[in-house]
């Protein structure tokens, strides 16, 4: 393997990465500020992705952004409604709302599974035709998802540190304390998941944007791939403000996305990336728990060395 296939895998890894790490922030948001696991993350970033290549294939590229956040914000919004005012379970919401967005995202799609963009303007080729004769001019795909990636970043730091976001981070810790506060929590939950839902919508749209299609089944594992980058990011900077720890999350998005692109340049059959994608996620979150453990363990090892009997 030379330097340029090596520098290759790194800016594929990193251009997927970025994107993705959109999801990862919007977890960040959901999951670990707001302390609700959402299961509809699949199918709002499906539908994202849908929302916004009908529009920018009727001619829109610019609006199938807010456009796509917009119906990702009403998946958020829906799967909120569920949770506080019908009394369902955060996880079954979740999973109720993944299931009617398959039917949504394919009437969306107009009733086919599939939405070729091979000949539509989207914002990369807009940004790739504004870059052209530049030095810039073959980074475009990586200048627009770190353009997205940054001012989400920056809007999430500013967000959760105005009143409304230490609202938002003190339901996630105690929802009980926040009502007796005079704070409506079903209020912060709402608003929470909507935004969780438009990072994610977002992120659909620029990936499928970027590969210039859209497959109903685009979506199928973010959750689990989030979750994964979320936690591995936790491992590199879990500590400190909100900036250090969405960094992070975008951090932890690169790295998995970066384990992906070698298993596949290294001929890994593709029905075997699911399985590499799990075992992250229990390397990611048993890792701490093992780590912590690994004194006692020691100590055992030790004294069964010794000769001496083992501590139970």
């Amino acid at each position: 393997m030379n330097l340029a296939t090596v520098l290759s895998l790194g800016q594929t890894a990193l251009e997927l990465g970025l994107i993705c790490a959109l999801t990862v922030l919007s977890l960040f948001l959901s999951y670990s500020m707001l302390n609700v696991c959402d299961l509809s993350t699949d199918g709002c970033f499906t539908l994202g992705a849908a929302v916004g290549a009908v529009v920018a294939i009727a001619g829109h590229p610019y609006l199938s952004i807010p456009a796509a956040m917009g119906a990702g914000m009403c998946s958020g919004f829906v799967t909120a409604l569920l949770q506080t005012k019908m009394g369902v379970d955060s996880l079954l919401s979740g999973i109720i709302v993944n299931t009617g967005l398959y039917s949504i995202n394919i009437a969306v799609m107009g009733g086919a599974s599939l939405l070729n963009m091979n000949k539509t303007d989207t914002v990369f080729t807009k940004l790739k035709a504004l870059l052209d004769g530049t030095v810039l001019a073959g980074q475009y795909r990586l200048l627009a998802a770190l353009a997205a990636v940054a001012l989400v970043v920056a809007f999430l730091t500013l967000f959760l540190n105005t009143r409304l976001g230490l609202a938002i981070r003190a339901t996630g810790n105690n929802p009980d304390m926040v009502r007796a506060s005079s704070i409506n929590p079903a209020f912060t939950t709402v608003v929470g998941l909507c935004i969780s839902g438009a990072i994610t919508a977002l992120s659909g749209c620029l990936l499928a944007q970027s590969q210039k299609s859209v497959d109903i089944n685009i979506g199928s594992g973010m959750v689990t791939i989030a979750l994964a980058s979320l936690l591995i990011g936790r491992a590199f900077l879990g500590k400190g403000g909100i900036l250090n720890r969405a960094i992070g999350a975008v951090l932890g998005a690169f790295v998995f996305r970066l384990v992906y692109t070698i298993a596949l340049r290294f001929n890994m059959p593709a029905f075997m990336l699911k399985l590499v994608s799990s075992l992250i996620v229990v390397l990611a979150i048993a890792g701490p728990y093992l780590k912590s453990r690994w004194p006692l363990l020691q100590r055992r090892l030790r004294h069964g060395g010794k000769g001496g009997r083992g501590v139970c």
